[in-house]
């Protein structure tokens, strides 16, 4: 595939890298950028035959097969529009939009115009994640009664997101969006979102958005999604994940302490990993940055599915449920109660109920709890169907 970047940043680097290097076969051939020595730099640094300031310039060049949209997100709309224009394969960061809105319009827009679109939620394609999602999928966990994801770290790298115009919003949107698609994923995208409540402050940064946000997100079957999210966590990247069903537990740290650990009197090199806030003592790198933050089976899925011809794992679909479920958390995080989840568009399920928790034992009794004591006999918690009497049983 040949690539037009569109951002000459921290993430367009970090995309660079990933893509250019999985499959062997993907070029960036063309670099925008706001700042023309940013352009410069990045086009000699990955070798693109066209560096440019000129947006337009970059998409419509014929060399170009697909756009990566790496701007802040108060651009993605109008990049996505020029893709539209021009009927080029588009694949953006997240969050799609500042908002639901503007997500509706760029998921409409590349739906018209029958164009290629991937939304690049990194996150779900870790390898730790495919692996405990794949478990789940076999019913490893049984049925999913609460998904947990948290994203912490002490702010983003980039001066626009502190600014609530160019950025939409603060933690709840930059990492929030990490969170949810990671929870929905696992409750199951078909799922419908129902309703939020959320908590968020501005606690420690001298911003307008919010920098610390605790949210719970409700499902049509009766599962519950949780994201943590904050700008103001000291320690470097915090990223975890947390499921719980009826018949397992998973526990996920994709980042911070996996079992790497190292000591330095800080005699190395300066960069040890993303959001990392020291250099020396005690550090928790990580062994493969690009592989870990999911970006080269992200591409890989990305790629190989225009070549098919067939909807990647990750659409401005999915982007454009994930804004709903946001706006939800920010009117909630005002209103302090929960608030409902406005789809104008949802292709999933509908009508479900929280499915049944009972688990027969005999004719008249259900099966409260079953444990070994430490005696050697087997203790029953059972419950009475038509009293609802709760009586225990020891079976020797």
């Amino acid at each position: 595939m040949r690539i037009a970047m569109l951002g000459a940043g921290f993430i367009g680097r970090f995309y660079a890298d990933a893509l250019q290097g999985y499959r062997s076969k993907d070029k960036v051939v063309s670099i925008y950028a706001r700042r023309e020595e940013s352009a410069v730099k990045f086009a000699a640094d990955y070798n693109c035959a066209q560096y440019t300031t000129d947006m337009e310039a970059a998409i419509a060049n014929p060399d170009v097969d697909v756009v990566c949209i790496a701007l802040p997100n108060n651009i993605h709309e109008a990049a996505v529009m020029l893709c539209c224009k021009h009927k080029k394969a588009v694949m953006t960061t997240k969050p799609l939009g500042r908002n639901s809105e503007e997500a509706k319009r760029m998921l409409i827009a590349v739906e018209e115009a029958g164009i290629f679109n991937g939304y690049l939620e990194d996150l779900v394609y870790t390898p730790k994640f495919i692996k405990a999602n794949q478990s789940v999928k076999e019913g490893a966990v049984g049925r999913i009664l609460w998904a947990k994801s948290r994203e912490t770290h002490p702010g983003p790298h980039s001066d626009w997101f502190w600014d609530i115009e160019q950025a939409g919003g603060g933690c709840i949107l930059d990492l929030g969006c990490h969170c949810v698609e990671i929870s929905r994923s696992y409750i199951g995208k078909d799922i419908k979102p129902i309703e939020v409540m959320c908590w968020a402050d501005t606690q420690v940064k001298p911003i307008e958005a919010e920098d610390h946000a605790i949210g719970l997100v409700k499902y049509e079957n009766g599962a519950i999604g949780q994201f943590e999210v904050s700008w103001t966590f000291r320690g470097g990247l915090d990223l975890r994940d947390e499921l719980m069903g009826t018949e397992g537990t998973i526990w996920i740290n994709s980042f911070l302490r996996t079992g790497f650990e190292m000591f330095t009197t800080g005699k190395g090199g300066d960069y040890i990993a993303e959001k990392a806030e020291s250099d020396r003592g005690w550090l928790f790198p990580v062994g493969d940055e690009l592989n870990e933050l999911g970006y080269n089976h992200m591409f890989m899925d990305m790629f190989n599915s225009i070549e098919k011809g067939v909807a990647p794992k990750e659409t401005f679909y999915d982007g454009y449920v994930v804004n709903c479920i946001l706006d939800a958390a920010y009117k909630s995080a005002k209103s302090k109660l929960w608030e409902p989840v406005q789809l104008d568009i949802w292709r999933g399920k509908t009508g479900l109920t929280k499915e049944s928790h009972l688990v027969e034992y005999d004719a008249d009794h259900y099966l409260v709890k079953e444990e070994m004591t430490h005696y050697g006999a087997k203790k029953l918690i059972l419950k009475h169907k038509t009293t609802g009497k709760i009586t225990e049983q020891t079976i020797n």
